[in-house]
């Protein structure tokens, strides 16, 4: 499969009326899907994918880890088709989680992450093809009157699961239409990609059309020290929420995130960026458009084949996504 390429928008690289116009400069720049993240507390997903999809024509639009704790697959499922007639069957789905401490912040257990993913697939799926969901799971019990009260674009839009550890990675691999894995580091998209093959697998499932869609963190600017300050926030926020043998794999440890996540906390945020090291700007892609090309190679003979883009961007996101246009997605077509 050819080098796909998605753009991922967060909260914090604009306000949103700015993030509905970069996503449509990704379509112009020859991305072919854009994301928000499903974070809890942050900018809703649904209004964002919802006016992208009035403002767009070809790119496809989705979220990355909508959790179905906080919302309910029935909702979510209305949601998804609502979206894919909006869009013109351009919708995608981003379903599970990569962290359990954002959804116990509201005092929901998340410990049987696992076997809700599962279970929610199994019945977002059965209402997009217009049955009665009528389920008797651990984690949902339906009635015969789930169902969808209209009739969707298309029985089948395509669900990527968003997964982090092992077994989660490999369930993505055995359910979804593709998978969502964080690439922070880039060097830990073997890992990655090991445990969604084997959960394909175990189901006998062909890899063929199978989208690992790697969710990397992305500075990218004419010069590497302009890429490398925009990183250095990033790094500091959400380096903390990484796994430790994630950060192992650049010769980092959780407790060397302590320190940055100690600041933030405090809401010292000029000084959590200061701590961030060298080898801490290698949790993302960092540099140049020669420096991105060479990163982007490798995970693609690793087996990535669409690079998920987000995190800063770079210092002036749209001069990013522009360079991204000009410069480094033609070399992959």
């Amino acid at each position: 499969m050819l080098m796909r390429f998605g753009l991922r928008l967060i909260g914090y690289t604009a306000p949103v009326r700015r993030m509905v116009e970069l996503a449509r400069m990704g379509e112009d720049a020859g991305f072919d899907s854009v994301w928000f993240p499903h974070d809890t507390f942050m900018h809703n997903t649904w209004v964002l994918t919802s006016a992208v999809a009035t403002q767009t024509r070809r790119i496809e639009m989705g979220s990355v880890g909508t959790n179905p704790y906080t919302t309910d697959p029935s909702e979510i499922a209305t949601y998804l088709a609502t979206l894919d007639e909006l869009s013109g069957g351009r919708a995608l789905l981003g379903l599970g989680l990569h962290t359990t401490e954002m959804v116990q912040w509201t005092g929901i257990d998340a410990g049987n992450y696992m076997q809700r993913t599962r279970e929610a697939t199994t019945l977002i799926r059965a209402l997009l093809r217009g049955e009665h969901a009528e389920f008797q799971g651990q984690e949902f019990c339906w009635s015969e009157q789930c169902y969808l009260r209209f009739d969707p674009l298309r029985r089948e839009v395509p669900i990527y699961i968003s997964a982090f550890g092992p077994d989660y990675l490999a369930l993505s691999g055995e359910i979804g239409d593709g998978s969502l894995p964080m690439l922070t580091p880039p060097e830990s998209a073997p890992y990655m990609v090991e445990h969604i093959r084997r959960g394909a697998a175990a189901a006998h499932r062909p890899m063929d059309r199978f989208v690992i869609s790697g969710c990397a963190w992305l500075s990218l600017s004419e010069t590497r020290q302009a890429a490398a300050a925009a990183m250095k926030k990033m790094v500091a926020y959400f380096g903390p929420y990484l796994e430790e043998p994630a950060l192992n794999m650049v010769g980092l440890s959780v407790r060397d995130m302590l320190p940055l996540k100690e600041r933030v906390t405090a809401g010292d945020y000029e000084g959590a960026w200061s701590l961030v090291t060298e080898p801490m700007l290698r949790i993302g892609i960092t540099g140049t458009p020669e420096d991105v090309i060479r990163r982007i190679e490798i995970l693609h003979k690793q087996g990535i084949n669409e690079i998920n883009l987000g995190g800063p961007l770079g210092p002036d996101p749209a001069e990013a996504i522009r360079l991204m246009g000009s410069k480094v997605i033609p070399y992959f077509r």
